[in-house]
């Protein structure tokens, strides 16, 4: 394990996004004593830590699906004794653990997505391009199969599917056609193999931008490991549905999926569901959310300079103004309407 593990050295591993403008966006939700935060995303603890500071009676729940993540944010996070409870899980899963704890609603979510410091720093782990290490990339390193597993049983066809959709790579067809051709003779097992065959497979006058070749490839490996776009389809629409009249959402997404994913969601849920032309609104089409940013809110120039992980962060963040309207409450498959 690379890095500091203790509690004390836990923040010099990680330095949250935006940090103080998500807490400023959730704290006038949290103000009332007993006032519940779910962090979807714990990681190291960074968000949670600052909202268990400066928000004096709000309990956070900490939700990562990353063993290690939830041991060392436990640790940062013991000094606030039953204000924090940390639970290992998946984000979508949200509604589950609500429940387990016995809150009815919640007053807030936070959701900072991608990968954390914490996985990039371990270099087990694989998910860097910048250091050789097995091909892992799972986020719960206990279960589920490895980007390795991706490279060595994915056919053509699908290999350039997710370069091409998770990662954005021109270069999809080519890489997916090379990565196939080399696990006949050899299978995938390191990472330092995959970025040397990325770079041989990207031409040179395109090499000279956009930093590490390979970049690209990796995040669209990690994406599909970790079923990161389904589990976020699943998540934002449960997160909102857990939320108490006045509670607040805020989502950090870093690609342009995720971004257009709670986009959508955030908007379904602040327009008007009344069909176009009528005289009065009906009240039971009125928006359920009211955006809090105006479009996504970017880094400033300061803190991307300091923090390159800010550097592609958009924010999204909404109020609950009101129960969901019976027609547009998402029910489990197969369930009917009333």
């Amino acid at each position: 394990m690379t890095g500091t593990t203790g509690a004390a050295g836990t923040p010099d591993r990680h330095v949250p996004v935006l940090l103080q403008r998500c807490v400023d966006l959730l704290a006038p939700a949290l103000a009332a004593p007993g006032s519940v935060l779910v962090d979807c995303t714990l990681g190291m603890g960074g968000h949670s830590e600052a909202v268990l500071e400066q928000v004096p009676d709000v309990r956070v729940v900490g939700i990562d699906r990353d063993p290690q993540a939830i041991e060392l944010a436990s640790r940062r996070l013991d000094r606030f004794g039953d204000r924090f409870v940390a639970v290992h899980a998946v984000y979508d899963e949200i509604a589950d653990v609500v429940a387990t704890l016995g809150y009815p609603l919640v007053q807030g979510v936070l959701m900072d997505l991608g990968v954390s410091s914490l996985q990039i720093d371990e270099r087990d782990r694989g998910f860097s391009y910048a250091q050789d290490a097995p091909l892992d990339m799972r986020m719960d390193p206990t279960t589920g199969r490895t980007a390795a597993d991706v490279l060595n049983t994915e056919d053509e066809r699908s290999l350039t599917r997710i370069l091409r959709e998770y990662g954005e790579e021109r270069f999809a067809q080519r890489i997916a056609r090379a990565i196939v051709r080399r696990r006949e003779s050899e299978p995938w097992d390191r990472s330092a193999d995959l970025v040397d065959l990325v770079r041989a497979c990207i031409p040179a006058a395109t090499r000279k931008t956009g930093g590490n070749p390979a970049k690209r490839t990796f995040q669209a490996l990690r994406i599909e490991v970790n079923g990161e776009i389904e589990v976020l389809e699943r998540a934002v629409p449960a997160a909102v549905e857990v939320l108490a009249v006045g509670g607040r959402i805020v989502v950090e997404s870093y690609h342009s999926l995720e971004d257009r994913l709670v986009k959508r969601e955030l908007a379904r849920g602040a327009t008007s569901s009344a069909p176009a032309g009528l005289p009065v609104e009906p009240e039971t089409h009125k928006p359920y959310l009211r955006l809090l940013t105006r479009g996504a809110e970017e880094a400033p120039i300061g803190e991307k300079e300091s923090n390159p992980r800010s550097a592609s962060v958009r924010l999204r963040a909404a109020e609950r103004l009101r129960p969901t309207p019976d027609h547009l409450r998402r029910r489990p498959q197969g369930e009917q309407h009333p």
